[in-house]
């Protein structure tokens, strides 16, 4: 066995996952209209439950003008009895899955959603995305600010208490990549001078109301994980060095104290905004009761170096998250364990089915 500590299996509160390789929430644009989950997403996810955890695609929360047209939602009873689907394929797979909960905030458009305005906590238009698939392919708009945040709190309440309908095993909050509770997170972003902005305090108590509503729907904080970017620039984000580093050591002290299950730390991708934050090194000291998921390109090598704690500050991680090469490696695991090669996917066909849904997704 090549990654020994990768192998072994872990405790999150009252599950037990099965090894330390988690799949990565990966958007693949497969649902059928409506947003309600299908057969072939059903099969995809069961060929992936090699993982100890898969963490499902991001599931928007309510109907939003994303530039992913058939990306899931978990919203309506039709939603809700396509995902009982996909959770009874991958327990029969002895796995575990978590529901991403997912809102995209000032990147939405308002033509995809019925004319609704986008919303964010401020009206900061976010510079340099476009939507594709609109004709012209127009950049971002002007969002509306959200008049009372705790009402789309009240809306996070319903996706969690749904996804346990949905027979998820826990809830995970897309905090991350420049969406809407990372927008409100960022002094770029968030201009308020109420209750949910304008301070370090404030600006957090959007993204620790939410987790609190997830923890009393659930009744078991273990049941409640959280993906974090803090030195991310993906969809015109991006505070400076210190900034991040002072309001990410506050809400990840304060997540910690809620004793959820797990925070997900991810470096980010790639990109010109992004500051120069070693995320690990900066905020995996600070966490003592949730486990620490690292996200952040890792190789099979690197990933059993940080299970054990090696080129680590502050402990070992507890789990690896895998992402893109979950694609084209449905036994991933497997393939790290053999020593083989990690197998290339096909990004054309990562959001674009040219009419087949199989290709580039249940084909490998």
């Amino acid at each position: 066995m090549k990654f020994p500590t990768l192998a072994t299996p872990i405790q999150l509160g009252s599950l037990t996952l099965k090894n330390r390789v988690v799949m990565a929430s990966l958007t693949r644009n497969r649902a059928s209209p409506g947003g309600v989950p299908n057969d072939i997403m059903a099969l995809y996810y069961s060929q992936r439950s090699t993982a100890g955890l898969i963490l499902s695609e991001g599931t928007f929360i309510e109907e939003i003008g994303g530039e992913w047209l058939y990306a899931p939602g978990i919203y309506t009873p039709a939603q809700i009895k396509g995902w009982q689907k996909v959770t009874n394929a991958v327990h029969k797979n002895n796995s575990l899955i978590f529901a991403q909960l997912w809102h995209i905030g000032r990147v939405a458009h308002p033509h995809h959603q019925a004319g609704r305005p986008n919303v964010a906590p401020s009206a900061v238009r976010a510079e340099g995305g476009k939507f594709r698939l609109l004709d012209g392919a127009p950049g971002y708009v002007t969002p509306t600010p959200i008049d009372d945040p705790s009402h789309y709190v009240e809306i996070y309440r319903k996706a969690a208490r749904s996804a346990k309908e949905a027979g998820f095993d826990g809830v995970e909050l897309h905090a991350a990549n420049g969406y809407l509770p990372h927008q409100f997170l960022e002094s770029h972003s968030n201009k308020r001078t109420d209750a949910w902005g304008g301070s370090i305090e404030n600006r957090s108590r959007f993204v620790l109301e939410i987790i609190k509503t997830f923890i009393a729907e659930w009744g078991d904080s273990k049941r409640v994980g959280i993906k974090l970017t803090p030195a991310g620039g993906y969809n015109d984000m991006g505070d400076s060095d210190e900034d991040a580093r002072k309001q990410y050591t506050y809400l990840v002290q304060e997540l910690d104290k809620l004793n959820i299950g797990y925070i997900q730390l991810s470096q980010g991708f790639p990109h010109p905004r992004a500051n120069k934050l070693v995320v690990l090194d900066e905020f995996r000291p600070l966490i003592k009761n949730a486990l620490v998921f690292s996200n952040a390109g890792l190789t099979g090598e690197v990933a059993e170096d940080q299970v054990n704690g090696k080129g680590v500050k502050g402990g070992p991680i507890h789990a690896a998250v895998f992402g893109r090469a979950y694609i084209g490696n449905p036994n991933l695991p497997e393939v790290l364990q053999s020593g083989a090669a990690v197998k290339d996917s096909d990004y054309k066909l990562y959001y674009d089915t040219h009419d087949d849904p199989s290709r580039g997704y249940t084909d490998y």
